[in-house]
Protein backbone atom coordinates (compact mmCIF):
# COMPACT_ATOMS: atom_id res chain seq x y z
CA UNK A 1 0.00 0.00 0.00
CA UNK A 2 1.31 3.42 -0.92
CA UNK A 3 0.13 5.84 1.72
CA UNK A 4 0.98 9.14 3.35
CA UNK A 5 2.49 7.27 6.31
CA UNK A 6 5.35 6.01 4.08
CA UNK A 7 7.38 9.24 4.12
CA UNK A 8 10.93 7.85 3.87
CA UNK A 9 12.96 9.74 1.28
CA UNK A 10 10.18 12.26 0.62
CA UNK A 11 10.79 16.00 0.42
CA UNK A 12 8.65 19.12 0.61
CA UNK A 13 7.07 18.42 3.98
CA UNK A 14 8.68 21.43 5.64
CA UNK A 15 10.83 21.63 8.73
CA UNK A 16 10.32 19.36 11.72
CA UNK A 17 9.17 21.66 14.50
CA UNK A 18 10.78 20.05 17.54
CA UNK A 19 8.82 20.93 20.68
CA UNK A 20 11.01 21.61 23.73
CA UNK A 21 9.98 19.49 26.74
CA UNK A 22 7.14 18.01 24.71
CA UNK A 23 4.53 16.34 26.94
CA UNK A 24 3.51 12.73 26.38
CA UNK A 25 -0.06 13.90 25.76
CA UNK A 26 -1.16 17.34 24.57
CA UNK A 27 -4.75 16.92 25.73
CA UNK A 28 -6.70 14.65 28.08
CA UNK A 29 -8.58 13.03 25.19
CA UNK A 30 -5.27 11.74 23.77
CA UNK A 31 -4.58 9.92 27.04
CA UNK A 32 -8.08 8.44 26.91
CA UNK A 33 -7.63 7.44 23.27
CA UNK A 34 -4.53 5.40 24.08
CA UNK A 35 -6.28 3.82 27.06
CA UNK A 36 -9.30 2.83 24.95
CA UNK A 37 -7.12 1.32 22.26
CA UNK A 38 -5.09 -0.73 24.75
CA UNK A 39 -8.24 -1.86 26.54
CA UNK A 40 -9.82 -3.15 23.34
CA UNK A 41 -6.60 -4.69 22.02
CA UNK A 42 -6.45 -6.83 25.17
CA UNK A 43 -9.23 -9.00 23.72
CA UNK A 44 -6.89 -9.99 20.84
CA UNK A 45 -9.44 -9.57 18.09
CA UNK A 46 -6.75 -7.88 16.01
CA UNK A 47 -2.95 -7.82 15.85
CA UNK A 48 -0.40 -5.01 15.56
CA UNK A 49 -0.28 -5.18 11.76
CA UNK A 50 -4.07 -4.93 11.52
CA UNK A 51 -3.92 -1.92 13.84
CA UNK A 52 -1.28 -0.21 11.70
CA UNK A 53 -3.22 -0.92 8.53
CA UNK A 54 -6.41 0.51 10.03
CA UNK A 55 -4.62 3.77 10.83
CA UNK A 56 -2.75 4.03 7.55
CA UNK A 57 -5.40 2.91 5.05
CA UNK A 58 -6.88 6.38 4.52
CA UNK A 59 -6.54 9.08 1.83
CA UNK A 60 -3.36 11.12 2.19
CA UNK A 61 -5.25 14.38 2.75
CA UNK A 62 -7.04 12.84 5.74
CA UNK A 63 -3.93 11.21 7.22
CA UNK A 64 -1.81 14.37 6.97
CA UNK A 65 -4.52 16.74 8.21
CA UNK A 66 -5.08 14.74 11.41
CA UNK A 67 -2.94 14.73 14.51
CA UNK A 68 -1.20 11.54 15.68
CA UNK A 69 -3.97 10.46 18.05
CA UNK A 70 -6.70 11.52 15.64
CA UNK A 71 -5.32 8.83 13.32
CA UNK A 72 -5.38 6.40 16.26
CA UNK A 73 -9.03 7.33 16.84
CA UNK A 74 -9.88 6.60 13.20
CA UNK A 75 -8.07 3.26 13.38
CA UNK A 76 -9.80 2.27 16.61
CA UNK A 77 -13.22 3.16 15.25
CA UNK A 78 -12.59 1.12 12.09
CA UNK A 79 -11.44 -1.95 14.04
CA UNK A 80 -14.26 -1.77 16.60
CA UNK A 81 -16.80 -1.67 13.79
CA UNK A 82 -15.11 -4.41 11.78
CA UNK A 83 -14.77 -6.79 14.74
CA UNK A 84 -18.33 -6.25 15.96
CA UNK A 85 -17.52 -4.54 19.24
CA UNK A 86 -19.75 -1.60 18.43
CA UNK A 87 -22.24 -0.53 15.78
CA UNK A 88 -22.37 2.57 13.62
CA UNK A 89 -25.61 3.50 15.38
CA UNK A 90 -23.89 3.37 18.78
CA UNK A 91 -21.10 5.63 17.52
CA UNK A 92 -23.61 8.17 16.23
CA UNK A 93 -25.58 7.96 19.50
CA UNK A 94 -22.40 8.57 21.52
CA UNK A 95 -21.57 11.61 19.40
CA UNK A 96 -25.03 12.93 20.20
CA UNK A 97 -24.38 12.54 23.91
CA UNK A 98 -25.64 9.01 24.46
CA UNK A 99 -23.81 5.93 25.68
CA UNK A 100 -22.87 2.66 24.02
CA UNK A 101 -23.69 -0.68 25.54
CA UNK A 102 -20.97 -2.62 27.36
CA UNK A 103 -18.74 -3.89 24.54
CA UNK A 104 -16.58 -6.45 26.33
CA UNK A 105 -17.33 -8.99 29.03
CA UNK A 106 -15.58 -9.11 31.39
CA UNK A 107 -14.29 -5.55 31.11
CA UNK A 108 -10.58 -4.76 31.35
CA UNK A 109 -10.35 -3.39 34.90
CA UNK A 110 -7.60 -1.10 36.21
CA UNK A 111 -5.84 -3.90 38.09
CA UNK A 112 -5.54 -5.91 34.85
CA UNK A 113 -3.82 -3.19 32.83
CA UNK A 114 -0.22 -3.61 34.03
CA UNK A 115 -0.13 -7.43 33.59
CA UNK A 116 -1.73 -7.19 30.14
CA UNK A 117 0.61 -4.48 28.84
CA UNK A 118 3.69 -6.10 30.38
CA UNK A 119 2.89 -9.43 28.72
CA UNK A 120 3.23 -8.00 25.24
CA UNK A 121 4.08 -10.19 22.28
CA UNK A 122 6.85 -10.66 19.76
CA UNK A 123 6.76 -10.93 15.98
CA UNK A 124 9.64 -13.44 16.15
CA UNK A 125 8.51 -17.00 15.37
CA UNK A 126 10.18 -20.14 16.70
CA UNK A 127 9.89 -22.31 13.59
CA UNK A 128 12.42 -23.72 11.14
CA UNK A 129 12.22 -21.86 7.83
CA UNK A 130 15.07 -21.93 5.33
CA UNK A 131 16.41 -18.49 4.35
CA UNK A 132 16.10 -17.49 0.71
CA UNK A 133 19.28 -15.38 0.88
CA UNK A 134 22.63 -15.34 2.66
CA UNK A 135 24.80 -12.65 4.22
CA UNK A 136 26.87 -10.84 1.60
CA UNK A 137 24.39 -11.60 -1.20
CA UNK A 138 23.21 -8.85 -3.53
CA UNK A 139 19.44 -8.48 -3.65
CA UNK A 140 16.89 -6.20 -5.21
CA UNK A 141 13.65 -5.07 -3.60
CA UNK A 142 10.76 -6.20 -5.77
CA UNK A 143 9.07 -3.16 -7.33
CA UNK A 144 5.61 -4.09 -6.09
CA UNK A 145 2.92 -1.61 -5.07
CA UNK A 146 0.26 -3.69 -3.31
CA UNK A 147 -3.24 -2.49 -2.50
CA UNK A 148 -2.92 -4.02 0.96
CA UNK A 149 -0.59 -3.60 3.91
CA UNK A 150 3.18 -3.75 3.45
CA UNK A 151 6.29 -2.72 5.40
CA UNK A 152 8.51 -2.47 2.31
CA UNK A 153 9.33 1.26 2.13
CA UNK A 154 8.44 2.85 -1.18
CA UNK A 155 11.85 4.52 -1.61
CA UNK A 156 13.79 1.23 -1.73
CA UNK A 157 11.51 -0.66 -4.12
CA UNK A 158 13.31 -1.52 -7.32
CA UNK A 159 16.74 -0.79 -5.79
CA UNK A 160 19.64 -3.14 -5.09
CA UNK A 161 21.47 -3.64 -1.83
CA UNK A 162 23.57 -6.12 0.11
CA UNK A 163 22.41 -8.37 2.93
CA UNK A 164 24.55 -7.69 6.00
CA UNK A 165 22.61 -9.51 8.73
CA UNK A 166 19.97 -12.20 9.12
CA UNK A 167 17.74 -11.25 12.06
CA UNK A 168 15.93 -14.60 12.15
CA UNK A 169 12.37 -15.65 11.44
CA UNK A 170 9.39 -13.32 11.91
CA UNK A 171 5.71 -12.98 11.11
CA UNK A 172 5.12 -11.55 7.61
CA UNK A 173 3.16 -8.29 8.13
CA UNK A 174 1.52 -8.21 4.70
CA UNK A 175 -0.59 -11.32 5.35
CA UNK A 176 -0.78 -10.82 9.12
CA UNK A 177 -2.59 -7.51 8.62
CA UNK A 178 -5.27 -9.06 6.41
CA UNK A 179 -6.40 -12.27 8.09
CA UNK A 180 -3.83 -13.06 10.77
CA UNK A 181 -1.86 -15.51 8.60
CA UNK A 182 1.70 -15.47 9.95
CA UNK A 183 3.62 -16.83 6.91
CA UNK A 184 6.95 -16.95 8.87
CA UNK A 185 10.10 -15.96 6.98
CA UNK A 186 13.53 -14.44 7.46
CA UNK A 187 14.11 -10.74 7.95
CA UNK A 188 17.42 -9.23 6.82
CA UNK A 189 19.27 -5.99 7.36
CA UNK A 190 19.93 -4.79 3.81
CA UNK A 191 22.45 -2.03 3.16
CA UNK A 192 21.76 0.36 0.28
CA UNK A 193 24.32 2.81 -1.01
CA UNK A 194 22.91 6.32 -0.78
CA UNK A 195 23.82 6.86 -4.43
CA UNK A 196 21.76 3.81 -5.38
CA UNK A 197 18.71 5.44 -3.84
CA UNK A 198 19.19 9.13 -4.59
CA UNK A 199 21.74 9.46 -7.38
CA UNK A 200 25.41 10.28 -7.77
CA UNK A 201 25.18 13.79 -6.29
CA UNK A 202 24.91 12.45 -2.74
CA UNK A 203 27.87 11.35 -0.64
CA UNK A 204 29.49 8.20 -1.95
CA UNK A 205 30.36 7.20 1.63
CA UNK A 206 26.79 7.12 2.94
CA UNK A 207 24.46 4.16 3.09
CA UNK A 208 21.05 3.25 4.49
CA UNK A 209 20.10 0.08 6.37
CA UNK A 210 16.56 -1.27 5.96
CA UNK A 211 15.07 -4.43 7.49
CA UNK A 212 13.25 -6.44 4.83
CA UNK A 213 11.42 -9.78 4.66
CA UNK A 214 12.18 -12.64 2.24
CA UNK A 215 9.09 -11.96 0.15
CA UNK A 216 10.17 -8.39 -0.55
CA UNK A 217 13.43 -9.47 -2.17
CA UNK A 218 14.81 -11.13 -5.29
CA UNK A 219 18.40 -11.90 -6.36
CA UNK A 220 20.13 -8.92 -7.95
CA UNK A 221 21.79 -9.68 -11.30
Amino acid sequence: MNGAHDMGGMQGMGLVDAEVDEPVFHAEWERRMLAIFLAMAAWRRWNIDMARFARENVPAVDYLSRSYYENWLHGAESLLLEKGFISREEIEAARAGGHAEKIADPPLTADMVSPVTARGSSARVDVDVAPKFRIGESVRVINRHPRGHTRAPRYVRGHAGEIVRDHGIFVFPDTHAVDGTQKPQHVYAVRFAAAELWGDEVSQRDSVMVDLWDDYLEPAP
